[in-house]
């Protein structure tokens, strides 16, 4: 019964958007930025990404599995992430969630707008955005800037997508380095973000974004992100490497660490669970000098080992523990 009244209630939400009688959200915020939307047509995948001379410029973009992705940004009312997405959830094309969105909004003028499913893309300028604006709407991706150094901030970015290589992840990230490359914001920089989410829900909302950062307030906000980026494949290794291990495929296990490991190697916290690893799985002498690298920069670790032979996080052996220790 709650599920049939959630989505009746969704269904009034949609028919008063595209009837112009959008209820009252937040007020008119100056975030000013470029952003991408993207779908991958290979994994499943959306993804957004941003940068702005605003501080938390991760609340423009807005993304569900397996339904789309949306940025709203310019003088920006941020109810247009929070109803496209139910809007897309009850059946809505980008464009007729858009056209709702926007009749229902005495300020459309100010607004700039990309929304993305699985089959299409809408892109909204309004003609009052805040020069140089302008969108790229490209297959399964939309470009968007406004307040920028140049007018030739979008095509740049359209073009870097479309020929980088990589994932969703590199591919959204080449465009917001050939925006930035390309002048940017005329105020400067401040904060970015990024979201990967899955291609369906797991039904673990906490599991279902691949990728997942923000820089909030930074001079080299681009830079942090690729940083983090890096970080986060890093991490994904070490869980799935956690998987594996509770499964009992050790050599999968240990592969996943290695490209851990590979990824952040100046990562104490990675290097030394992976160091512990090897111990669980009987790779002592190689585990060795990891930790004897780990303990010279931060001693702190050598005093964590017994605790963990107490949780049943490294063997009850006193001889491989005095090994650990020496180093």
């Amino acid at each position: 019964m709650k599920n049939i009244l959630t989505i009746v209630l969704l269904l009034l939400l949609a028919t008063a958007c595209l009837a112009g009688e959008r209820p009252e959200f937040e007020p008119i915020h100056p975030v000013n930025t470029y952003s991408i939307v993207a779908y991958d047509t290979v994994t499943g995948e959306f993804g957004a990404a941003v940068q702005s001379h605003w501080f938390k410029v991760a609340d423009v973009i807005w993304l569900e599995p397996g339904v789309g992705a949306i940025a709203t940004q310019s003088l920006a009312d941020f109810s247009y992430g929070y109803l496209g997405l139910e809007m897309l959830k009850v059946g809505k094309s980008p464009q007729e969630a858009l056209e709702g969105l926007l009749k229902s909004d005495p300020h459309s003028d100010v607004r700039q707008v990309a929304i993305i499913d699985k089959n299409t893309v809408a892109v909204h300028t309004g003609a009052n955005c805040i020069a140089e604006a302008g969108d790229h709407a490209g297959v399964h991706y939309s470009v968007q800037a406004n307040l920028m150094r140049n007018n030739t901030v979008w095509d740049a970015m359209a073009k870097a997508y479309e020929t980088a290589e990589g994932d969703l992840a590199d591919r959204m990230m080449a465009a917001l380095e050939a925006a930035q490359a390309e002048g940017g914001d005329i105020r400067g920089k401040q904060s970015a973000a990024m979201v990967v989410v899955r291609a369906e829900p797991t039904g673990k909302p906490w599991n279902d974004r691949i990728v997942d950062i923000r820089v909030d307030d930074s001079p080299e906000p681009l830079k942090e992100l690729r940083r983090l980026l890096e970080i986060t494949r890093a991490y994904n290794f070490m869980n799935q490497g956690d998987e594996y291990l509770a499964a009992g495929d050790q050599a999968a296990a240990q592969t996943a660490y290695e490209n851990a490991f590979k990824l952040a190697p100046d990562n104490l916290e990675i290097k030394y669970w992976y160091a512990v690893t090897l111990v669980t799985i009987g790779e002592v002498d190689k585990a060795l000098p990891v930790f004897k690298e780990i303990f010279e920069v931060d001693d702190s670790w050598r005093t964590l080992i017994p605790r963990l032979v107490k949780a049943d996080q490294l063997p009850n052996d006193p001889k491989v523990i005095d090994k650990i220790m020496a180093q």
